[in-house]
């Protein structure tokens, strides 16, 4: 089999991932398994990331890799998964609608994201040109998870989802964003992270529940 043959079918696979990984973030209810399927989406993002430098002979995007590997897949796990475990927020049990109806709603996203997407694969000349599709689709999915869940935890993972999507989004149209941008992008991500740490004892301290529910009671003084 010839070898662009064989990237462009391994590259469609971790796209396949990708989107199935997102279904099961979108039907997940337990905080902690969520978050091991963000590290598991990091990983195949990396994976792709890396195979796309190599067969494209792009140096650029092995530093994209790297990072991606460092932040998505160790650093920000780790530190949701401390959060998880200060907080005592082990389950997200409240959604806004119920788990089927949002996985049928997923499903139309994922075929409005491929239509939407096709008139530009149909322009794209990159070997990722296939998967567009899937990148929007992902970061419908994500939007979706971030809309239907109540807890600031998983608000917060729904949005690394959607950062997740727009690199492979932007790996399948362009072969990535500049260096310069990703590490200002990461580094956004990184202290933003930080900042609702401390924000999420802030709401367990005041409410002792980290239901978003809990903020619509404010009113101004």
């Amino acid at each position: 089999m010839p070898a662009p043959t064989l990237t462009a079918q391994l590259l469609n696979g971790f796209a396949a991932g990708l989107l199935l990984i997102s279904f099961s973030m979108l039907s997940q209810r337990r905080t902690r398994a969520l978050i091991t399927l963000f590290a598991w989406q990091g990983a195949i993002l990396f994976a792709s990331t890396s195979l796309v430098a190599y067969s494209a002979g792009l140096r650029h995007l092995w530093y994209s890799a790297a990072l991606t590997l460092v932040l998505k897949v160790f650093l920000l796990p780790f530190i949701l998964l401390r959060l998880v475990r200060r907080l005592e927020a082990q389950w997200d049990t409240e959604t806004l609608l119920n788990i089927p109806t949002t996985m049928l709603l997923g499903v139309g996203l994922v075929i409005f994201a491929f239509g939407l997407a096709q008139p530009i694969s149909a322009l794209a000349t990159t070997i990722t040109r296939n998967t567009l599709g899937i990148a929007l689709a992902i970061i419908l999915l994500a939007f979706l998870m971030m809309i239907t869940r109540r807890k600031a935890v998983t608000q917060v993972v729904g949005f690394l989802a959607m950062e997740n999507g727009l690199f492979f989004a932007a790996t399948s149209a362009t072969y990535g964003m500049p260096m310069v941008v990703e590490l200002g992008i990461a580094l956004d991500v990184l202290v933003g992270v930080l900042i609702l740490g401390i924000f999420f004892f802030q709401i367990r301290e005041q409410f002792e529940s980290l239901d978003l529910h809990h903020l619509e009671t404010l009113k101004e003084d």
